[in-house]
Protein backbone atom coordinates (compact mmCIF):
# COMPACT_ATOMS: atom_id res chain seq x y z
CA UNK A 1 0.00 0.00 0.00
CA UNK A 2 1.62 3.27 -1.15
CA UNK A 3 0.62 6.65 0.22
CA UNK A 4 2.21 9.95 -0.69
CA UNK A 5 1.98 11.93 2.52
CA UNK A 6 4.03 14.18 4.73
CA UNK A 7 3.72 15.30 8.34
CA UNK A 8 5.39 17.96 10.49
CA UNK A 9 6.78 17.32 13.94
CA UNK A 10 6.68 19.78 16.85
CA UNK A 11 9.67 21.67 15.41
CA UNK A 12 7.94 22.15 12.08
CA UNK A 13 10.23 19.73 10.26
CA UNK A 14 8.41 17.66 7.64
CA UNK A 15 8.48 13.90 8.37
CA UNK A 16 8.06 12.03 5.10
CA UNK A 17 6.94 8.42 5.02
CA UNK A 18 5.23 8.47 8.40
CA UNK A 19 1.84 7.76 6.83
CA UNK A 20 3.40 4.96 4.79
CA UNK A 21 4.65 3.34 7.97
CA UNK A 22 1.24 3.65 9.67
CA UNK A 23 -0.55 2.23 6.64
CA UNK A 24 1.84 -0.72 6.52
CA UNK A 25 1.33 -1.34 10.23
CA UNK A 26 -2.46 -1.25 9.80
CA UNK A 27 -2.22 -3.69 6.91
CA UNK A 28 -0.15 -6.10 9.04
CA UNK A 29 -2.75 -5.97 11.82
CA UNK A 30 -5.51 -6.78 9.36
CA UNK A 31 -3.56 -9.80 8.12
CA UNK A 32 -3.99 -11.43 11.55
CA UNK A 33 -7.11 -13.64 11.41
CA UNK A 34 -9.72 -13.64 14.16
CA UNK A 35 -11.21 -16.81 15.63
CA UNK A 36 -15.00 -16.55 15.62
CA UNK A 37 -16.49 -19.98 16.50
CA UNK A 38 -15.55 -23.63 16.80
CA UNK A 39 -17.27 -27.01 16.90
CA UNK A 40 -15.90 -30.28 18.24
CA UNK A 41 -17.29 -33.78 17.64
CA UNK A 42 -16.10 -37.36 17.88
CA UNK A 43 -13.96 -38.31 14.89
CA UNK A 44 -15.54 -41.06 12.78
CA UNK A 45 -12.29 -41.91 10.99
CA UNK A 46 -9.80 -42.41 13.83
CA UNK A 47 -9.49 -42.10 17.61
CA UNK A 48 -9.82 -38.60 18.93
CA UNK A 49 -11.89 -35.53 18.13
CA UNK A 50 -12.55 -33.55 14.99
CA UNK A 51 -12.61 -29.76 15.31
CA UNK A 52 -13.89 -27.11 12.91
CA UNK A 53 -12.77 -23.53 13.53
CA UNK A 54 -14.50 -20.57 11.91
CA UNK A 55 -12.14 -17.66 11.31
CA UNK A 56 -12.28 -14.29 9.61
CA UNK A 57 -9.86 -11.82 8.08
CA UNK A 58 -10.37 -8.28 6.84
CA UNK A 59 -10.26 -7.95 3.05
CA UNK A 60 -8.97 -4.39 2.66
CA UNK A 61 -9.32 -3.93 -1.14
CA UNK A 62 -12.96 -5.11 -1.08
CA UNK A 63 -13.74 -3.46 2.26
CA UNK A 64 -15.32 -6.72 3.44
CA UNK A 65 -14.65 -9.56 5.85
CA UNK A 66 -13.39 -12.86 4.46
CA UNK A 67 -14.65 -15.97 6.31
CA UNK A 68 -13.01 -19.39 6.20
CA UNK A 69 -12.96 -22.75 7.99
CA UNK A 70 -9.97 -24.60 9.36
CA UNK A 71 -10.17 -28.21 10.53
CA UNK A 72 -8.01 -30.10 13.01
CA UNK A 73 -7.74 -33.57 14.52
CA UNK A 74 -7.33 -33.61 18.30
CA UNK A 75 -5.88 -36.87 19.67
CA UNK A 76 -7.43 -38.55 22.72
CA UNK A 77 -4.57 -37.54 24.99
CA UNK A 78 -4.11 -33.80 24.53
CA UNK A 79 -0.92 -33.13 26.47
CA UNK A 80 0.49 -30.65 23.96
CA UNK A 81 -1.37 -28.48 21.42
CA UNK A 82 1.46 -29.14 18.98
CA UNK A 83 0.27 -32.75 18.77
CA UNK A 84 -2.97 -31.67 17.08
CA UNK A 85 -3.03 -32.27 13.33
CA UNK A 86 -4.16 -29.19 11.42
CA UNK A 87 -5.33 -29.08 7.83
CA UNK A 88 -2.65 -27.45 5.65
CA UNK A 89 -4.98 -24.77 4.22
CA UNK A 90 -8.29 -23.22 5.28
CA UNK A 91 -11.41 -23.33 3.07
CA UNK A 92 -13.03 -19.98 2.30
CA UNK A 93 -16.79 -19.80 2.88
CA UNK A 94 -17.78 -17.50 0.04
CA UNK A 95 -21.33 -16.21 0.41
CA UNK A 96 -22.07 -18.28 3.52
CA UNK A 97 -24.06 -16.37 6.13
CA UNK A 98 -24.07 -19.23 8.68
CA UNK A 99 -22.35 -22.58 9.12
CA UNK A 100 -23.92 -24.87 11.75
CA UNK A 101 -22.71 -28.48 12.16
CA UNK A 102 -25.00 -31.09 13.71
CA UNK A 103 -24.16 -32.60 17.10
CA UNK A 104 -22.89 -35.84 15.51
CA UNK A 105 -20.55 -33.96 13.21
CA UNK A 106 -21.85 -35.93 10.22
CA UNK A 107 -23.94 -33.08 8.77
CA UNK A 108 -23.38 -29.37 8.27
CA UNK A 109 -25.94 -26.69 7.46
CA UNK A 110 -24.65 -23.87 5.25
CA UNK A 111 -26.97 -20.86 4.90
CA UNK A 112 -26.72 -18.47 1.98
CA UNK A 113 -29.04 -15.51 2.46
CA UNK A 114 -28.43 -14.17 -1.03
CA UNK A 115 -27.75 -10.63 -2.17
CA UNK A 116 -29.75 -8.58 -4.62
CA UNK A 117 -28.82 -5.36 -6.39
CA UNK A 118 -32.48 -4.32 -6.49
CA UNK A 119 -34.56 -3.53 -3.42
CA UNK A 120 -37.70 -4.65 -5.28
CA UNK A 121 -36.41 -8.16 -6.01
CA UNK A 122 -35.62 -10.47 -3.08
CA UNK A 123 -33.50 -13.54 -3.82
CA UNK A 124 -34.40 -16.90 -2.25
CA UNK A 125 -32.63 -18.16 0.84
CA UNK A 126 -30.46 -21.18 0.10
CA UNK A 127 -30.15 -23.97 2.70
CA UNK A 128 -27.42 -26.53 1.97
CA UNK A 129 -27.08 -29.78 3.91
CA UNK A 130 -23.58 -31.20 3.52
CA UNK A 131 -22.63 -34.73 4.54
CA UNK A 132 -19.33 -36.63 4.40
CA UNK A 133 -17.82 -35.83 1.01
CA UNK A 134 -21.00 -34.60 -0.68
CA UNK A 135 -23.91 -32.18 -0.81
CA UNK A 136 -26.90 -34.09 0.56
CA UNK A 137 -29.66 -31.57 0.01
CA UNK A 138 -30.14 -28.10 -1.43
CA UNK A 139 -33.31 -26.20 -0.51
CA UNK A 140 -34.33 -22.87 -2.01
CA UNK A 141 -36.78 -20.92 0.17
CA UNK A 142 -38.65 -18.20 -1.76
CA UNK A 143 -39.21 -14.77 -0.17
CA UNK A 144 -42.94 -15.53 0.01
CA UNK A 145 -42.10 -18.06 2.78
CA UNK A 146 -39.55 -16.00 4.70
CA UNK A 147 -36.68 -13.57 4.29
CA UNK A 148 -33.01 -13.91 5.28
CA UNK A 149 -32.03 -15.85 8.40
CA UNK A 150 -30.95 -13.84 11.41
CA UNK A 151 -27.19 -14.11 11.88
CA UNK A 152 -26.65 -11.42 14.51
CA UNK A 153 -25.80 -13.62 17.49
CA UNK A 154 -28.80 -12.43 19.54
CA UNK A 155 -32.05 -13.19 17.69
CA UNK A 156 -30.01 -15.79 15.80
CA UNK A 157 -31.01 -19.37 16.43
CA UNK A 158 -30.41 -22.59 14.47
CA UNK A 159 -31.08 -25.96 16.12
CA UNK A 160 -30.89 -29.53 14.76
CA UNK A 161 -33.32 -32.05 16.24
CA UNK A 162 -31.98 -35.22 17.89
CA UNK A 163 -32.21 -37.51 14.84
CA UNK A 164 -30.96 -34.74 12.51
CA UNK A 165 -34.00 -34.85 10.22
CA UNK A 166 -35.31 -31.34 10.93
CA UNK A 167 -33.81 -27.93 11.64
CA UNK A 168 -35.50 -25.06 13.48
CA UNK A 169 -34.28 -21.53 12.76
CA UNK A 170 -35.09 -17.82 13.02
CA UNK A 171 -35.70 -15.80 9.86
CA UNK A 172 -37.42 -12.58 8.84
CA UNK A 173 -41.14 -12.97 8.32
CA UNK A 174 -42.24 -12.58 4.67
CA UNK A 175 -42.75 -9.07 3.37
CA UNK A 176 -46.28 -7.71 3.18
CA UNK A 177 -47.30 -7.06 -0.46
CA UNK A 178 -47.52 -3.35 -1.20
CA UNK A 179 -50.32 -1.91 -3.34
CA UNK A 180 -49.83 -0.70 -6.89
CA UNK A 181 -51.58 2.53 -7.90
CA UNK A 182 -52.64 2.93 -11.52
CA UNK A 183 -54.93 5.27 -13.45
CA UNK A 184 -57.83 2.92 -12.71
CA UNK A 185 -57.24 2.79 -8.97
CA UNK A 186 -55.37 0.62 -6.46
CA UNK A 187 -54.79 -3.10 -6.63
CA UNK A 188 -52.70 -5.44 -4.44
CA UNK A 189 -49.85 -7.31 -6.13
CA UNK A 190 -47.32 -9.84 -4.96
CA UNK A 191 -44.73 -9.24 -7.65
CA UNK A 192 -41.87 -6.86 -7.09
CA UNK A 193 -42.13 -5.49 -10.61
CA UNK A 194 -43.97 -2.27 -11.34
CA UNK A 195 -46.41 -2.06 -14.23
CA UNK A 196 -46.03 0.70 -16.86
CA UNK A 197 -47.70 3.91 -15.79
CA UNK A 198 -48.01 2.92 -12.15
CA UNK A 199 -46.29 3.55 -8.86
CA UNK A 200 -45.82 1.35 -5.82
CA UNK A 201 -47.05 2.33 -2.38
CA UNK A 202 -45.00 1.94 0.76
CA UNK A 203 -47.68 0.28 2.90
CA UNK A 204 -48.07 0.73 6.64
CA UNK A 205 -45.05 1.88 8.60
CA UNK A 206 -43.54 -0.94 10.66
CA UNK A 207 -41.14 -0.19 13.48
CA UNK A 208 -37.94 -2.25 13.54
CA UNK A 209 -35.65 -2.94 16.49
CA UNK A 210 -33.14 -0.26 15.49
CA UNK A 211 -29.35 -0.42 15.97
CA UNK A 212 -28.09 -3.32 13.84
CA UNK A 213 -31.68 -4.33 12.94
CA UNK A 214 -32.63 -1.28 10.91
CA UNK A 215 -34.69 -2.34 7.91
CA UNK A 216 -35.17 -5.91 9.14
CA UNK A 217 -38.63 -7.43 9.49
CA UNK A 218 -39.93 -9.25 12.58
CA UNK A 219 -37.99 -12.44 13.43
CA UNK A 220 -40.19 -15.53 13.18
CA UNK A 221 -39.71 -19.26 13.78
CA UNK A 222 -39.53 -21.87 10.99
CA UNK A 223 -38.80 -25.59 10.67
CA UNK A 224 -37.37 -27.32 7.60
CA UNK A 225 -37.75 -31.06 6.98
CA UNK A 226 -34.50 -32.14 5.37
CA UNK A 227 -35.88 -35.19 3.58
CA UNK A 228 -38.88 -33.51 1.96
CA UNK A 229 -37.40 -30.01 1.74
CA UNK A 230 -40.61 -28.57 3.21
CA UNK A 231 -40.34 -25.33 5.19
CA UNK A 232 -43.15 -24.49 7.64
CA UNK A 233 -43.76 -21.52 9.87
CA UNK A 234 -44.36 -22.44 13.51
CA UNK A 235 -47.95 -21.57 14.42
CA UNK A 236 -49.25 -20.45 17.80
CA UNK A 237 -46.84 -17.52 18.32
CA UNK A 238 -48.56 -14.12 18.71
CA UNK A 239 -47.57 -11.32 16.34
CA UNK A 240 -46.56 -9.16 19.29
CA UNK A 241 -43.58 -11.45 19.99
CA UNK A 242 -40.19 -11.23 18.31
CA UNK A 243 -38.58 -14.65 18.71
CA UNK A 244 -35.01 -15.90 18.85
CA UNK A 245 -32.51 -18.41 20.32
CA UNK A 246 -34.59 -21.51 19.51
CA UNK A 247 -33.66 -25.01 20.76
CA UNK A 248 -35.38 -28.39 20.38
CA UNK A 249 -36.82 -29.88 23.54
CA UNK A 250 -35.87 -33.51 24.37
CA UNK A 251 -37.84 -36.08 22.40
CA UNK A 252 -40.08 -38.32 24.52
CA UNK A 253 -41.03 -41.61 22.84
CA UNK A 254 -44.37 -41.79 24.72
CA UNK A 255 -45.43 -38.42 23.35
CA UNK A 256 -45.98 -37.84 19.63
CA UNK A 257 -45.51 -34.06 19.96
CA UNK A 258 -42.16 -32.34 19.54
CA UNK A 259 -41.62 -29.02 21.29
CA UNK A 260 -39.44 -26.02 20.55
CA UNK A 261 -38.24 -23.67 23.29
CA UNK A 262 -37.44 -20.09 22.30
CA UNK A 263 -36.97 -16.61 23.75
CA UNK A 264 -39.71 -14.06 23.12
CA UNK A 265 -39.49 -10.27 23.35
CA UNK A 266 -42.84 -8.52 23.39
CA UNK A 267 -43.33 -5.06 21.97
CA UNK A 268 -46.20 -4.72 24.45
CA UNK A 269 -43.89 -5.23 27.45
CA UNK A 270 -43.68 -2.48 30.04
CA UNK A 271 -46.06 -0.02 31.67
CA UNK A 272 -45.83 2.62 28.95
CA UNK A 273 -49.18 3.38 27.26
CA UNK A 274 -47.27 3.66 23.96
CA UNK A 275 -44.64 0.90 24.07
CA UNK A 276 -41.75 1.18 21.63
CA UNK A 277 -39.06 -1.23 20.57
CA UNK A 278 -36.20 1.28 21.04
CA UNK A 279 -33.33 -1.11 20.42
CA UNK A 280 -32.52 -4.70 21.27
CA UNK A 281 -28.99 -6.00 20.79
CA UNK A 282 -27.35 -4.00 23.57
CA UNK A 283 -30.45 -3.61 25.76
CA UNK A 284 -30.38 -6.42 28.30
CA UNK A 285 -32.89 -4.42 30.32
CA UNK A 286 -35.72 -5.31 27.93
CA UNK A 287 -38.07 -7.95 29.42
CA UNK A 288 -38.01 -11.35 27.75
CA UNK A 289 -39.26 -14.84 28.57
CA UNK A 290 -38.96 -18.49 27.57
CA UNK A 291 -41.80 -20.05 25.60
CA UNK A 292 -42.57 -23.58 24.42
CA UNK A 293 -44.51 -24.35 21.26
CA UNK A 294 -45.26 -27.47 19.24
CA UNK A 295 -43.09 -28.04 16.21
CA UNK A 296 -44.93 -28.49 12.88
CA UNK A 297 -44.14 -32.14 12.21
CA UNK A 298 -45.99 -34.13 9.57
CA UNK A 299 -48.27 -36.51 11.53
CA UNK A 300 -50.00 -34.44 14.20
CA UNK A 301 -49.83 -31.08 12.43
CA UNK A 302 -52.87 -31.68 10.19
CA UNK A 303 -54.91 -33.73 12.67
CA UNK A 304 -54.45 -31.90 15.99
CA UNK A 305 -55.70 -28.51 17.02
CA UNK A 306 -53.10 -25.78 17.04
CA UNK A 307 -51.99 -24.89 20.58
CA UNK A 308 -50.68 -21.42 21.45
CA UNK A 309 -47.12 -21.00 22.70
CA UNK A 310 -46.87 -21.39 26.48
CA UNK A 311 -44.86 -19.00 28.62
CA UNK A 312 -42.50 -20.96 30.89
CA UNK A 313 -41.01 -18.17 33.02
CA UNK A 314 -43.94 -16.27 34.52
CA UNK A 315 -42.11 -15.65 37.82
CA UNK A 316 -39.11 -13.86 36.33
CA UNK A 317 -38.79 -10.74 34.15
CA UNK A 318 -35.89 -11.90 32.02
CA UNK A 319 -34.91 -15.29 30.59
CA UNK A 320 -32.66 -15.97 27.61
CA UNK A 321 -30.07 -18.38 26.14
CA UNK A 322 -31.92 -21.64 27.03
CA UNK A 323 -29.88 -24.87 27.03
CA UNK A 324 -31.04 -28.42 27.81
CA UNK A 325 -28.83 -30.74 29.85
CA UNK A 326 -27.67 -33.89 27.99
CA UNK A 327 -30.19 -36.08 29.85
CA UNK A 328 -33.02 -33.65 29.05
CA UNK A 329 -34.03 -33.20 32.69
CA UNK A 330 -32.95 -29.57 33.13
CA UNK A 331 -33.53 -26.46 31.04
CA UNK A 332 -30.86 -23.94 32.08
CA UNK A 333 -31.04 -20.25 31.17
CA UNK A 334 -29.59 -16.85 32.00
CA UNK A 335 -31.53 -13.92 33.42
CA UNK A 336 -30.91 -10.16 33.51
CA UNK A 337 -33.79 -9.33 35.84
CA UNK A 338 -31.72 -6.74 37.68
CA UNK A 339 -31.22 -4.85 34.44
CA UNK A 340 -34.97 -5.00 33.74
CA UNK A 341 -35.84 -3.75 37.23
CA UNK A 342 -33.24 -0.97 37.38
CA UNK A 343 -33.11 0.11 33.74
CA UNK A 344 -29.33 -0.38 33.53
CA UNK A 345 -28.30 -1.76 30.14
CA UNK A 346 -25.92 -4.42 31.44
CA UNK A 347 -25.49 -5.61 35.02
CA UNK A 348 -24.73 -8.87 36.78
CA UNK A 349 -26.74 -11.89 35.59
CA UNK A 350 -28.15 -14.92 37.35
CA UNK A 351 -28.46 -18.54 36.20
CA UNK A 352 -31.61 -20.63 36.67
CA UNK A 353 -33.00 -24.04 35.76
CA UNK A 354 -36.40 -25.52 35.00
CA UNK A 355 -37.20 -29.18 35.64
CA UNK A 356 -38.37 -30.45 32.28
CA UNK A 357 -41.29 -32.95 32.52
CA UNK A 358 -40.22 -36.54 31.86
CA UNK A 359 -43.46 -37.32 30.01
CA UNK A 360 -43.05 -34.37 27.65
CA UNK A 361 -46.24 -32.66 28.87
CA UNK A 362 -45.38 -28.98 28.93
CA UNK A 363 -47.18 -26.57 31.26
CA UNK A 364 -46.42 -23.02 32.49
CA UNK A 365 -45.83 -24.02 36.13
CA UNK A 366 -42.56 -25.91 35.80
CA UNK A 367 -40.40 -25.97 38.92
CA UNK A 368 -37.67 -23.31 38.76
CA UNK A 369 -34.46 -23.28 40.81
CA UNK A 370 -31.74 -20.66 41.26
CA UNK A 371 -28.38 -22.07 40.14
CA UNK A 372 -26.18 -18.95 40.47
CA UNK A 373 -27.77 -16.08 42.35
CA UNK A 374 -26.99 -12.40 41.98
CA UNK A 375 -23.77 -11.14 43.56
CA UNK A 376 -24.35 -7.53 44.54
CA UNK A 377 -21.28 -6.81 46.73
CA UNK A 378 -18.47 -9.29 45.94
CA UNK A 379 -15.47 -9.59 48.21
CA UNK A 380 -12.08 -8.72 46.72
CA UNK A 381 -10.64 -11.64 44.79
CA UNK A 382 -13.82 -13.71 45.04
CA UNK A 383 -16.40 -14.57 42.38
CA UNK A 384 -17.88 -11.21 41.25
CA UNK A 385 -21.07 -12.64 39.74
CA UNK A 386 -22.04 -13.61 36.21
CA UNK A 387 -21.36 -11.14 33.42
CA UNK A 388 -22.07 -13.36 30.44
CA UNK A 389 -23.52 -12.55 27.02
CA UNK A 390 -23.33 -15.95 25.36
CA UNK A 391 -23.58 -19.69 26.03
CA UNK A 392 -22.45 -22.46 23.70
CA UNK A 393 -25.11 -24.60 22.05
CA UNK A 394 -23.56 -27.58 23.87
CA UNK A 395 -21.62 -26.30 26.91
CA UNK A 396 -21.66 -29.51 29.00
CA UNK A 397 -18.77 -31.53 30.44
CA UNK A 398 -18.87 -35.33 30.59
CA UNK A 399 -20.75 -35.43 33.93
CA UNK A 400 -23.81 -33.99 32.17
CA UNK A 401 -24.48 -31.33 34.80
CA UNK A 402 -21.49 -28.97 34.58
CA UNK A 403 -21.48 -26.26 31.93
CA UNK A 404 -18.57 -24.08 30.82
CA UNK A 405 -19.01 -20.44 29.88
CA UNK A 406 -17.06 -17.19 29.58
CA UNK A 407 -17.68 -14.37 32.05
CA UNK A 408 -16.09 -11.06 32.99
CA UNK A 409 -13.98 -11.19 36.16
CA UNK A 410 -12.35 -7.89 37.07
CA UNK A 411 -10.73 -6.42 33.96
CA UNK A 412 -10.64 -9.63 31.92
CA UNK A 413 -12.76 -12.50 30.71
CA UNK A 414 -12.32 -15.93 32.32
CA UNK A 415 -13.66 -19.45 31.91
CA UNK A 416 -16.12 -20.72 34.54
CA UNK A 417 -17.40 -24.23 35.23
CA UNK A 418 -20.84 -24.19 36.87
CA UNK A 419 -22.59 -27.22 38.30
CA UNK A 420 -26.27 -26.80 37.35
CA UNK A 421 -27.39 -29.03 40.26
CA UNK A 422 -25.29 -27.80 43.18
CA UNK A 423 -24.63 -24.28 41.89
CA UNK A 424 -20.88 -24.57 42.54
CA UNK A 425 -18.85 -22.08 40.48
CA UNK A 426 -15.19 -22.81 39.63
CA UNK A 427 -12.74 -20.68 37.70
CA UNK A 428 -10.91 -23.01 35.28
CA UNK A 429 -8.79 -20.55 33.27
CA UNK A 430 -5.34 -19.80 34.80
CA UNK A 431 -5.56 -17.19 37.57
CA UNK A 432 -2.10 -15.80 36.78
CA UNK A 433 -2.92 -15.41 33.09
CA UNK A 434 -2.60 -12.01 31.43
CA UNK A 435 -5.12 -13.01 28.78
CA UNK A 436 -8.86 -12.87 28.34
CA UNK A 437 -10.33 -16.31 27.65
CA UNK A 438 -13.30 -17.17 25.44
CA UNK A 439 -14.71 -20.69 25.31
CA UNK A 440 -15.26 -21.96 21.75
CA UNK A 441 -16.40 -25.56 22.18
CA UNK A 442 -16.80 -28.29 24.80
CA UNK A 443 -16.78 -32.06 24.23
CA UNK A 444 -16.65 -34.51 27.15
CA UNK A 445 -13.89 -32.98 29.29
CA UNK A 446 -12.08 -31.23 26.43
CA UNK A 447 -12.51 -27.43 26.43
CA UNK A 448 -11.46 -25.55 23.30
CA UNK A 449 -10.82 -21.89 24.07
CA UNK A 450 -8.97 -18.89 22.72
CA UNK A 451 -6.74 -16.68 24.87
CA UNK A 452 -6.28 -13.05 23.84
CA UNK A 453 -3.32 -11.33 25.58
CA UNK A 454 -4.10 -8.06 27.35
CA UNK A 455 -1.69 -5.32 26.34
CA UNK A 456 -0.68 -3.11 29.24
CA UNK A 457 1.27 0.14 29.11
Amino acid sequence: MEMAATEKNNSGVVIEGEYDHQAKLLHEFYEIPSIEKAWVSQSHLCNGLQAMISMSQINIPANKKRNFLLSAHIPEEVDNPANCHWSPFPVEQTGAALVVPSSSGLNVLVVRNGESSSKDVSPPVQLEIWGPGQLRKEIFVPPSVHGPLYTDGWFEGVSWNSDETCIAYIAEEPATPHPIFTSSGCKPVTSGEKEPGSWKGQGDWLEDWGETYSGKRRPALFVVNIKSGTVQVVEGIPDSLSVGQVVWAPHVSTNDSAYLVFVGWSVDAGDSPNPRKLGMKYCYNRPCALYAVRAPLSKWDSSKEMIAAQKLTEKIDSAFLPRFSPDGKLLVFLSASTAVNTGAHCVTNSLHSLHWPSDGTVHPNLEMNDVVSLVMCPREGSFPGLYCTGVLSCPWLSDGCTLVLSSIWGSMQVLLAINAVSGKVSRISPENSNSSWSVLAVHDNIVLAVARPILRN
